[in-house]
């Protein structure tokens, strides 16, 4: 890449820490090639559901364009499908982001957006049916640990976020330097997009 690239980790009250902070960590090892900020609507601290607050650098209001956008899941998220200033957000900062991920129920603010549509998606499987519902033009995926549909990437739950950043990493850089930050992260990265055993667990396969 000829410069670095910007990406915007989206926080609502509610998010899933590992959804943000796993996929985040896998950019962050490569500061040259990454340039990270954290964006909320408003405020300056946004609590997770697991309860650790983290401090953003932008407000929706006076955040700059972004070259990649990463959506987590978690419970913010049912409450978040109705918020009319994070879906237009995500609309209008997707016109001109090169790559834009989901990571869980983060794909249900991106099919509320209608940014999905006519595309292939996948999510959370314990949340599946729900997520669904949220788009119902989305060629949901129920067997998929991760799906890559021209320049939007939506994974499954939580730790899949992982898997689907070092693809993302892998598109750009190559897949030996996504193995490389998966050897730094000491981390056995899954690279079969349709490895998901938890289809199954959740009656989806």
């Amino acid at each position: 890449m000829a410069r670095r690239l910007s990406i915007a980790g989206v926080l609502f009250r509610e998010f899933e820490l590992l959804d943000l902070f796993g996929p985040l960590e896998m950019f962050g090892l490569l500061p040259e090639q990454f340039e990270i900020s954290l964006v909320a609507e408003t405020g300056d601290r946004v609590a997770s559901t697991q309860g650790p607050v983290s401090v953003i650098n932008y407000r929706f209001d006076d955040s700059p364009r972004f070259d990649l956008l990463l959506v987590p899941g978690g419970r913010g998220t049912r409450r978040e499908v109705d918020n009319p200033a994070m879906l237009e957000w995500l609309q209008d900062q997707a016109r001109t982001a090169s790559y834009v991920t989901s990571v869980c129920t983060g794909s249900a603010l991106l099919a509320r957006t209608g940014l999905l549509d006519g595309r292939r998606a996948t999510t959370n499987k314990a949340a599946f049916e729900w997520v669904c519902s949220q788009g119902k033009k989305v060629k949901w995926q129920k067997k998929a640990r991760w799906v890559e549909d021209e320049r939007f990437f939506t994974s499954s739950g939580v730790s899949a976020g992982i898997d689907m950043s070092l693809a993302v990493i892998a598109r750009l850089l190559g897949e030996q330097q996504a193995e490389q930050v998966a050897t730094w992260s000491e981390y056995e990265w899954h690279r079969d997009p349709g490895w998901d055993p938890f289809a199954e667990v959740h009656g989806l396969s």
